[in-house]
């Protein structure tokens, strides 16, 4: 099972980017998918989650009204999209994927069995 993430990069304050999680040896289509972040220094850190219907979604607080999380399990792919970025938002974003294969949405990182790489986002003020 692999989980690649992509579409990071370097964006201005108040820019955007879409982030891409990519799934080989796994179905997304019957996995809870969850995207986090981790900023030097600092633990990793809940970002955004949606259940494997793609009804229902949770985010953190302070991406909330910004970052939108979506996936097509046609193609095996989940996205973040993230709008307004703050430098705060500096982090390598990390995409994984539960296996229980329950209808839920997962805000725990404990809940996630399978995790990609990470992709590195960075926000300048």
């Amino acid at each position: 099972v692999q989980l690649q993430a992509s579409g990071g990069g370097l964006v201005q304050g108040g820019g955007s980017l879409r982030l891409s999680c990519a799934a080989s040896g796994i179905s997304f289509a019957y996995h809870a998918t969850g995207w986090f972040r981790q900023a030097p220094g600092k633990e990793r850190e809940f970002v955004a989650a949606i259940n494997w219907k793609g009804t229902n979604t949770d985010y953190a607080a302070s991406v909330k009204g910004r970052f939108t999380i979506s996936r097509d399990n046609a193609k095996n792919t989940v996205f973040l999209q993230m709008y307004s970025l703050k430098p705060e938002d500096t982090a390598v974003y990390y995409c994984a994927a539960d296996s229980s294969q329950f209808d839920n949405v997962y805000a725990r990182s404990t809940e996630y069995e399978f995790w990609g790489q990470g992709t590195q986002v960075t926000v300048s003020s």
